[in-house]
């Protein structure tokens, strides 16, 4: 027996079906929106990760350069036309030589520890020491260009072993000497101690990565003297 069904109610039918598969879609749409918003997270994550040990290996890069009793000068007075510069590179000997930041008076040097990037941002005189004042200047300048940030090379000598830099994944290093000021001289018997390379020198050492994050590490280095 064959049984039929009012027109209106066939069109119910038909609306309902329509109805479920805006819902579907609706859902597909959304689960999609969500993978993808996953994806993003999950790379920016892994991104963020990946800078983070770029900046710690930067970190060791630039106080591994302040050990050693070789290139004392250097580590004491800062020379930025001979030192920071990009041909300044890791010596096979292990005689390395730093690029010790010009001289900061006190206000200088705490806008630096508050914010190392905006800081050679600003055109100032102190900034214009550098022809190179931020990562990806120094990517584009000469090799005896002075560099505000030396690009992050490794540990390992060899021209051959250097880090090679990605690309959106490259890190930078800079050190300071926190000095004992020339003011104190009278007052502290250390200082021409100081002045002869004897004694522990304190070094604030300072990595970022990308232009975008930052990361600051203080050492301390015990030197016998210039004449040892």
């Amino acid at each position: 027996m064959t049984m039929t069904y009012p027109a209106q109610q066939r069109g119910v039918v038909l609306i309902m079906t329509l109805v479920m598969l805006l819902a579907l879609t609706l859902l597909a749409v959304n689960s999609m929106h969500g993978v993808t918003l996953e994806t993003r997270v999950t790379h920016a994550h892994a991104n963020h990760t990946h800078l983070t040990y770029l900046l710690d290996a930067a970190l060791r890069e630039g106080e591994v350069r302040l050990y050693g009793s070789q290139h004392l000068r250097d580590k004491l007075e800062a020379d930025v036309a001979r030192n920071c510069i990009k041909a300044n590179t890791l010596d096979l000997d292990g005689a390395h030589r730093p690029c010790l930041l010009a001289e900061l008076d006190s206000a200088q040097l705490q806008a630096f520890f508050r914010d190392p990037l905006q800081f050679f941002q600003r055109n100032t005189a102190y900034t214009q020491l550098y022809a190179a004042r931020s990562g990806k200047a120094t990517d584009n300048a000469g090799a005896q260009n002075s560099v505000a940030w030396m690009p992050y090379r490794g540990l390992d000598p060899q021209p051959a072993h250097y880090v090679v830099a990605q690309q959106d994944q490259q890190a930078y290093w800079n050190t300071y000497l926190l000095t004992i000021q020339r003011s104190q001289q009278v007052d502290n018997p250390e200082y021409g101690a100081a002045l002869e390379g004897r004694g522990t020198f304190y070094y604030l050492v300072t990595a970022q990565a990308n232009d975008r994050i930052a990361a600051q590490s203080t050492v301390a280095v015990v030197q016998l003297g210039l004449n040892e």
